[in-house]
């Protein structure tokens, strides 16, 4: 929020100063990555836009004009795919998902200056004219592309590409195909990027971003890129070549200048002349790649110039893996907005998540944060402040009646310098850091409660002076922390503010105690009330059976992770919370346990044997174990329980070779962590000199699952 300095008494005049306010201010433009409409957004994709708010909010509090364009991509043969099995047309399945996003966007008080779309007439315009731009220098040539192909990702392999034959990028299945298509020659300009990398070492952030990139791409020689394809019809016909249509990166990633007005033919808005080059590029880690290489090259080849800065944030994370909806584990911005309320949710994802690691969330974990750091340290300490104020004052202290004690001079000093220990941290993007600083700075209030005890001083009439100043002085703390925190939780500071009748300061003004004369504050409900965990746990287990059964009714896997709702040992939203030993087959190093082959064994007697519970267990669903070559995980069927096993036996068994199977399992083993994941049990297998691997199963098919090995 912005004071005048000056009397203006017309609305004409008021827009003309803010214009001439604007005129003078430096630009900064940020972007988001633009979110793919195939469904709807879940915590993880709502992070990136809360994140970005923040950073625009933080920035316009330090005096930038900022321009924030978020959007949406929206081409793509998924598209089409989704919007066919949909019954509808790819527009229509768009226009529901776009909204979808936007409205949570909304919902989140992200405070963008733009939404765009690619299905935007003028981005398809651009984009259309970007191409033959291409095409007419020499930069894209017509070819074939024969290879493996990812459909979700939207992206072709080499067969050395692949990952356990599967796609690098998402671990899921991929196939062989060719198509005539075009090509973009990257190594045209793969040089010149290094050069530019090397030159600018903020240009990718943070630095083991850089490094990927540079290590296992640039620096290894860059192949031609796809730009076009024929096997679809949903996407921006090629002008000269109506068979095809623009390849979605080259579609998507234009987006971040088509939205200021840029024109291919030199025509570009006064928007587009005002902002460009991007500050900032606000990306999750998983599509760098085609944010610091692709790009880059993009404009290198139009002739403009690069963005300063490409940030790649981690992820936000459900217990020990990526969210996914084919794992019916998501979590979704509305529904913890709900139960938590909006600020509250902003504040969890803002503050948990740190620099260059992946941040946890959970229903449990954002219950926790919420009572721990909003309502203890932050609530609480504008409440007992204000019911201070009212019952020992009327509702109104003034500065400074008495002489100055011990710890005053400190506890000012600490409050006064907190705003540039957060823009500091703000500026280098250390958001999370930034929000430690001001609850800090609320720490330190709750803190200085306990070392001058008001209830005392208010027994002794003749500290009525004293009582004042710490009263004051705790409503200068509270309102200049609340006006730092509000580019991360506007909301909540306005309430804050509201409550003492105060405004928002600038961060010049958060640096100075004491800018009023007087306090007087307004009682009002407790900004964040304690929860009770237990109260909230019938909702959430109904929204997590809601999400397994949707997951579940196109996935397999997914299905059989629902069956597993009532296992004891389940978490509450939905992972495995159990665990046990690895298979037969596999040490927890997955290499192959040692077989009775030359190997010196301990003998046992009976009654050790007698200790080791062995059951016949059904494979309801199995799957890979993401960076992982050696490991399966399989979701076991025990009679009424339901177990998550971890086996060491991908190179002899494939998931789908699994699924159905009866075999025997070791189910009394002390549950552990193989890569990340819990396992409740260990199958059995035999395996031969020549290393040939086959499983213990039953061969009975009416054997139940369950049933004990004797």
């Amino acid at each position: 929020m912005v004071y005048n300095k000056f009397c203006i008494t017309s609305s004409l005049e008021k827009e003309s100063a803010k214009d001439m306010e604007n005129a003078t201010k430096k630009p900064y433009y940020i972007t988001t990555a633009i979110a793919y409409t195939s469904g709807k957004p879940h915590i993880g994709n709502t992070y990136e836009a809360v994140l970005a708010d923040a950073i625009a909010r933080f920035k316009r509090k330090e005096g930038y004009d900022v321009f924030f364009q978020t959007g949406t991509d929206e081409h793509g043969q998924k598209i089409e795919d989704k919007a066919k099995a949909a019954g509808v047309t790819p527009k229509q399945y768009v226009d529901k998902v776009a909204g979808e996003i936007r409205g949570i966007w909304d919902l989140m008080d992200t405070s963008y200056d733009k939404f765009i779309r690619t299905t935007d007439e003028a981005h398809e315009a651009q984009v259309a004219k970007i191409f033959k731009k291409f095409y007419d220098q020499g930069d894209i040539y017509k070819g074939y592309y024969e290879g493996m192909y990812c459909t979700p990702c939207e992206s072709f392999w080499t067969e050395s590409q692949l990952t356990d034959g599967k796609c690098p990028d998402c671990g899921r299945e991929v196939r062989p195909a060719k198509e005539e298509a075009y090509f973009f020659k990257m190594g045209k300009y793969a040089d010149r990027l290094i050069e530019h990398i090397n030159a600018h070492p903020e240009f990718i952030q943070p630095v083991s971003r850089k490094n990927e990139m540079m290590n296992n791409f640039l620096l290894k020689g860059l192949q031609d890129l796809c730009v076009s394809r024929t096997s679809f019809t949903w996407g921006i016909p090629v002008e000269f070549d109506k068979k095809h249509v623009v390849y979605v990166w080259l579609d998507a990633l234009s987006n971040y200048i088509t939205g200021l007005g840029y024109d291919a033919d030199g025509a570009s808005g006064e928007l587009y002349k005002k902002y460009w080059p991007a500050d900032l590029h606000l990306i999750g880690k998983d599509i760098i790649r085609f944010h610091t290489i692709y790009w880059p090259i993009f404009l290198m080849a139009l002739g403009e110039p690069l963005p300063k800065q490409i940030f790649g944030h981690p992820w936000l994370l459900q217990g020990e893996g990526k969210m996914s909806k084919s794992k019916g584990n998501v979590i979704y911005a509305d529904d913890l907005a709900r139960l938590f309320g909006v600020d509250a949710v902003r504040f969890f994802v803002l503050h948990e998540m740190p620099f260059d690691n992946d941040g946890q969330i959970s229903w449990e974990l954002v219950a926790e944060r919420y009572n721990s750091e909003l309502a203890n340290v932050l609530g609480n300490l504008v409440s007992r402040t204000v019911a201070m104020i009212v019952k020992y004052f009327g509702g109104a202290v003034e500065k400074g009646l008495a002489a100055e004690e011990a710890p005053d001079a400190e506890f000012k000093e600490t409050v006064a310098g907190a705003a540039a220990k957060v823009r500091a941290k703000a500026d280098s993007l250390h958001i999370a850091d930034a929000i430690t600083e001001i609850f800090t700075l609320f720490r330190r209030a709750n803190k200085y409660i306990d070392e001058t005890m008001p209830w005392a001083l208010a027994k002794d009439e003749s500290k009525k002076a004293r009582l004042n100043d710490v009263l004051y002085n705790l409503s200068e703390a509270i309102q200049i922390g609340a006006s730092l925190l509000d580019s991360f939780m506007s909301a909540t500071s306005a309430k804050i503010l509201a409550a003492f009748n105060g405004r928002e300061r600038s961060l010049d003004e958060c640096g100075r105690f004491g800018l009023s004369q007087t306090v007087s504050v307004t009682p009002a409900p407790a900004l964040f009330a304690r929860i009770d965990f237990k109260a909230l746990e019938p909702e959430i287990e109904k929204i997590c059976e809601a999400q397994k059964a949707a997951a579940s009714a196109g996935n397999p896997t997914a299905a059989a992770t629902a069956a597993s709702a009532g296992n004891p040992t389940e978490g509450k939203a939905g992972a495995f919370a159990g665990g046990s030993g690895a298979s037969a087959a596999a040490s927890k190093s997955e290499e192959p346990a040692a077989g009775a082959g030359g190997e010196e064994t301990t003998e046992i007697s009976i009654d050790d044997f007698a200790k080791v519970r062995l059951q016949v267990g059904e494979i309801v669903a199995c799957e890979k174990v993401p960076k992982s070559s050696k490991l399966l995980h399989e979701t076991v069927k025990f009679g009424n329980e339901i177990r998550s096993v971890v086996s060491g036996i991908a190179k002899h068994y494939t998931p789908e070779e699994m699924v159905g199977k009866k075999v025997v399992f070791v189910t009394n083993l002390k549950p552990v962590k193989l890569c990340g994941i819990l396992s409740e049990g260990m199958i059995l297998a035999a395996e031969d000199e020549d290393g040939t691997l086959s499983l213990v199963v039953s061969d009975k098919d009416g054997l139940k699952s369950g049933a004990a090995i004797r």
